[in-house]
């Protein structure tokens, strides 16, 4: 990741919002790294889901988008 320009993290204020389960993740609370990595594994943070279906882990594109036309986010 590069650094040069990079913004002043917010990681304590971030961890107040963080729906995130997954015990001991590294990434908590630093949103650009949460999204790098999951977006390189065709997914979306837990920040996108709900709490209910974040748990489930299942943070895949096409799970988002079936919640999109559920109208469920």
């Amino acid at each position: 990741m590069q650094k040069d320009n990079a913004m002043e993290c917010k990681k304590q204020s971030n961890l107040k919002r963080c729906n995130c389960s997954y015990g001991g993740c590294p990434r908590q609370g630093i949103c650009c790294e949460c999204l790098e990595y999951h977006l390189g594994s065709r997914e979306l943070p837990a920040c996108c889901f709900p709490d209910e279906v974040e748990r489930t882990y299942d943070r895949t594109f096409e799970r988002f988008a079936q919640l999109v036309q559920a109208r469920a986010v």
